[in-house]
């Protein structure tokens, strides 16, 4: 049983990545300005941060990168990230409004002299859809989320993001769910895959300090495992099959933090309280509110836990967790089957079942040195040469530079 390392041995050495490709692929399409579209920017949620981190990349390569949204707190992001910001109310799913914003967007893609629209969720994506019509501009869109698939109205309001020239896919299996529930042709998906900012989520670049700093402010005793959540509190990010794994597993030496907010849910949070308390888990388990430091959060770590009952689109906690060399376990269904190597990097155990959650945070709690850092090596390695940044920013521009060829071609 592997209990005895200090929160400072747990800081593991990896190489630095390398950065973006040869950005000289694209000078033959010199000053493409792109637009991407969302609700606001208010949230650190995968929409967003994707945004953000495309708008870097286009900017990188010489081409001019701007942003439509209702704004938000990370809109300074976007300056930093040398995109410009346009405010327009594209949060609304009120029709009269998301009729307006397709005029609005028309005298933007006009004025801006907008070469190419990708729209990142539905409400601005109709407005950018019609607008693009409008004006002729290609318009391509990413496929964020399953978005709920119940009931012909709502497919028919989703099915906006099935209209690009390229819908985007981030994940295998939310390119079968296009295909299956929308009858979207292959040819027209591509699959990319959420990317890691490796520059962020970097052993080498955690400091012991920050990984201390916070044990102390989660009250985490020194020299005792610990097994981590991170997510939301929402009922099927799977808190509570967590908290019944802990419980079926019978151990004291150990300490399991649930990461997240309850986001106004606060009776979903008083359920997972009582539920520590009626298992006797009160000086186990605990809840923390969001961290702002993720990365010294998972060093923290001996194992992380996603436990979502439902399939993740993509599930980016389980790549940042490996990029990071932890051992992670997670249901067996979604993105999770695409990231994790199974046995190598991490574990897949079937959705839902607390007794195999039980039995795999035990294997992974029990690791020996030798095995712990031969997973973390694989677990590194995975995610650099399959789920960076870079390669997902890099995919991205080729996407646009195959819509733009592509239109060349119909236009000669």
């Amino acid at each position: 049983m592997n209990n005895n390392n200090t929160f400072i041995d747990r800081i593991k050495r990896a190489p630095a990545t390398e950065g973006l490709g040869d950005k000289s692929s694209f000078a033959d399409m010199p000053g493409k300005t792109i637009l991407q579209v969302l609700p606001a920017l208010g949230s650190s949620g995968g929409v967003e941060r994707g945004t953000i981190e495309i708008a870097g990349c286009i900017n990188d390569i010489g081409w001019r990168s701007l942003v439509a949204s209702n704004g938000g707190a990370r809109v300074h992001q976007l300056a930093r990230a040398g995109a410009e910001h346009f405010e327009l109310p594209l949060h609304s799913k009120n029709p009269i409004t998301m009729w307006l914003n397709v005029g609005r967007l028309v005298k933007l893609i006009k004025a801006e002299k907008i070469d190419l629209v990708h729209a990142r969720s539905r409400a601005p994506a109709w407005s950018a859809y019609r607008a693009c019509k409008k004006t002729g501009v290609p318009f391509i869109t990413t496929f964020h989320g399953t978005y709920g698939a119940r009931g012909e109205l709502k497919r028919s309001y989703n099915r906006v993001m099935t209209k690009g020239e390229r819908v985007i896919a981030i994940s295998s299996f939310i390119a079968g769910h296009l295909k299956r529930i929308y009858g979207v042709a292959a040819e027209r998906i591509r699959v990319i895959h959420r990317g890691v900012d490796i520059a962020t989520f970097d052993p080498i670049k955690v400091s012991a300090e920050r990984v201390v700093q916070l044990a102390s402010a989660w009250r985490l005793e020194e020299g005792l495992p610990v097994v981590m959540l991170p997510g939301r509190l929402t009922r099927w990010k799977g808190q509570s099959i967590f908290i019944q794994a802990v419980a079926r597993l019978g151990r004291k030496d150990i300490r399991c933090v649930l990461v997240g907010s309850d986001q106004g849910r606060s009776g979903y949070r008083k359920e997972l309280e009582k539920q520590i308390s009626k298992l006797d888990l009160d000086g186990v388990v605990r809840i923390v509110d969001n961290c702002d430091d993720m990365p010294a959060a998972y060093m923290l770590a001996d194992v992380v836990i996603s436990a979502s009952t439902d399939p993740e689109a993509f599930g980016r906690i389980v790549t940042e967790a490996q990029a990071l060399g932890r051992p992670i376990i997670a249901p067996d269904h979604g993105g999770a089957r695409e990231t994790i190597i199974d046995g190598q990097t991490g574990w897949l155990v079937e959705p839902g079942n607390e007794e195999q959650l039980a039995k795999a945070i035990g294997q992974a709690l029990d690791l020996n040195k030798d095995v712990r850092q031969k997973m973390a090596e694989s677990a590194m390695k995975n995610v650099r040469e399959n789920f960076s940044k870079d390669s997902m920013c890099a995919k991205t521009l080729d996407v646009y530079r195959e819509v733009f060829i592509e239109r060349k071609k119909t236009t000669t």
